[in-house]
């Protein structure tokens, strides 16, 4: 197989803590051979970028013109276009089915060459009420640790950029090399991401009612119970409209949304580290029946469970 080229943009005033998190894990080697060709791209090679570490361009723009991934580690101005050649060089990229990533506010420099219209997307939420003011056409969500729409990703903030590159390893290697990676870089695998939709990590934050908080760990740590709004609500001695508008406020969604998004998740983890039948996976994480962990698995993935669990399982042979 051969090895995919990676191209990593530089712009001016680039932060090269965001630079590193790419650069680190598509140069990272397994067992000294390289999992991706990594290419280092600037506008004007000659030029040295210099704060504080010294960085020289391997070449310019052209270089995306054979890429396989294309990455915009941030973007120092949110406010700044990016020039009209580096607009040319991504919407060609992105033709022509190079996977285009921004990690951050490099999803602005995405947006601004006009390849989010339309699609979902993610980045700082720092960024979000600026975002959705300058770019309406995009499906804009922040609760998204990265989001994956065709041939774009974007990714939230620094460490889900990692959690994003991670996920591209996985993708284009399998689960075996990704946790292997990530064991080499002393950082957790990452286990969501990869499909042709985004993975959404369900958010709980912490409210100032402790019951609830309570009853959202429990949730979480036994999932094979059956729950419902009304019932949480009489627990908590709540109406069902304050539950509903408490439980938003710590998870961001719906509960039943939420209670779906978690199981799946579960699911996942356990498709890929277990070796559970998919009937006993549905029964663990609590869906009724097998039939609706694959309608659900399916309707969010569009793969089936077993389909992830081969390609995706330690426990697959090579």
């Amino acid at each position: 197989m051969a090895i995919p080229t990676v191209a990593l943009v530089l712009y001016p005033q680039f932060n090269p803590f965001q630079f590193s998190v790419p650069y680190m894990v598509f140069s990272t080697e397994i067992e000294g051979e390289p999992l991706f060709k990594v290419k280092i791209v600037a506008e004007n090679q000659a030029m040295t970028y210099s704060h504080p570490a010294t960085i020289t361009a391997d070449g310019e723009l052209s270089l995306l013109e054979q890429a396989d991934f294309v990455v915009i580690p941030g973007w120092d101005n949110v406010a700044q276009m990016p020039s009209e050649a580096l607009i040319q060089a991504l919407q060609q990229a992105a033709q022509r089915g190079a996977v285009i990533v921004g990690l951050c506010y490099g999803t602005y420099s995405l947006a601004y060459a006009g390849l989010l219209n339309g699609k979902k997307a993610t980045t700082h939420w720092m960024g979000e009420m600026d975002f959705r003011q300058r770019f309406p056409q995009v499906k804009l969500d922040c609760s998204a640790i990265y989001i994956e729409d065709e041939n774009i990703i974007t990714s939230a903030g620094t460490s889900a950029g990692l959690d994003c590159c991670l996920a591209i390893v996985r993708r284009q290697y399998g689960v075996k090399i990704a946790n292997q990676l990530a064991r080499l870089l002393v950082i957790s695998p990452h286990r969501e991401g990869g499909q042709a939709q985004f993975i959404e990590q369900p958010i709980t934050r912490k409210t100032a009612n402790e019951n609830i908080n309570e009853w959202l760990e429990i949730i979480r740590t036994h999932l094979k119970g059956n729950y419902s709004i009304d019932e949480l609500a009489r627990h908590l001695m709540m109406s069902r409209s304050t539950f509903t508008r408490h439980f938003r406020q710590a998870t961001g969604m719906a509960f039943t949304k939420w209670l779906i998004e978690i199981r799946l998740q579960k699911g996942r983890e356990l498709l890929e580290s277990s070796k559970l039948t998919i009937e006993e996976i549905a029964y663990q994480i609590g869906f009724h029946s097998t039939t609706a962990f694959r309608q659900h698995f399916k309707a969010k993935h569009h793969i089936s469970p077993k389909q992830w669990q081969k390609r995706f399982s330690i426990n697959t042979k090579d």
